[in-house]
C-alpha cells in the first residue's frame, strides 16, 4: 500500500490562505501549491494504542481517510496525522515522516455514506491530567469535494488502487495541544455509526 497524505486541502481557500499566514509567522513554510500532496512511508501505519515520539510538540490530526484496495474499491474510515510542529518549521514533509499514522481498524465502504459526504463529522479530543478535553471539531464540508480529491490525486499520478490517503482534517477547537494520549473520531448519522482511533503518546528522553 502506498500512502499519501492532502495538505492545506480547505475548501475555502481564503481561510486557507490566511492560515498559511499565520504558519509563516512562526517560521513554517508555505507550502508550494495549494492543496499540497505529501507521499508519506507506508511502514508509518499503525493500529497500535501507544506511539513513541521525541520532543514535547507532536500533536494528533484528526482525517478522513479513503482507502484503496487491489480492485479500486474504495473505503472510509479515520486516521490521526500526528504531525512534529517543531520540525514543520525546517520542512512539512519531514514533519510527516517522523511520527507514525494511527489508523482505525474499522471501516464503510464509500457507498454507505456517500450521499451525507459532507455531513460526515470528524473530532478529535486530547487527553490533559487525565481528563478528556475537545480538541477538534467540524464536518467533511469544510474540506475540498470528494469530486475534487479524486481529480487531484489523478492529476498528481496516484494511482487510486493499493492505495490509503488521508484527505484532510477540520479546524482546532482551542489551538494546539501537546496531550498525552488522542481520540479520533468519524461519525455517520445515517448510519448511526462511529468509527474511532485512540492511542497513548510516550516521550522519548533525549540523552
Amino acid at each position: 500500500m502506498e500512502l499519501y497524505c492532502i495538505g492545506y486541502a480547505g475548501r475555502d481557500k481564503d481561510k486557507t490562505l490566511e492560515h498559511i499566514e499565520e504558519l509563516k509567522e512562526i517560521g513554517v513554510p508555505e507550502p508550494k501549491s495549494i492543496p499540497e500532496m505529501y507521499h508519506i512511508n507506508s511502514n508509518l501505519l499503525t493500529r497500535e494504542k501507544k506511539m513513541k515520539v521525541v520532543g514535547d510538540k507532536t500533536s494528533a490530526e484528526v482525517e478522513i481517510v479513503l482507502i484503496f484496495d487491489e480492485n479500486g474499491s474504495t473505503s472510509v474510515t479515520v486516521g490521526s496525522d500526528h504531525t512534529d510542529r517543531s520540525l514543520e518549521a525546517v520542512s512539512i514533509h519531514k514533519s510527516k515522516q517522523i511520527c507514525e499514522k494511527p489508523i482505525a481498524s474499522k471501516k464503510w465502504h464509500l457507498n454507505e455514506v456517500i450521499d451525507e459526504w459532507d455531513d460526515l463529522r470528524l473530532y478529535a479530543k486530547v487527553k490533559q491530567n487525565g481528563k478528556w478535553v475537545r480538541y477538534q471539531e467540524g464536518t467533511v464540508s469544510a474540506i475540498i469535494p470528494l469530486s475534487e480529491i479524486k481529480r487531484f490525486l489523478n492529476n498528481h499520478d496516484v494511482e487510486t488502487k493499493n492505495a490509503i490517503v488521508y484527505c484532510g482534517t477540520v479546524p482546532l477547537v482551542n489551538g494546539f495541544i501537546y496531550g498525552d494520549a488522542y481520540k479520533c473520531g468519524i461519525e455517520s448519522k445515517k448510519q448511526g455509526d462511529i468509527i474511532e482511533v485512540e492511542y497513548e503518546v510516550e516521550r522519548v528522553k533525549e540523552q
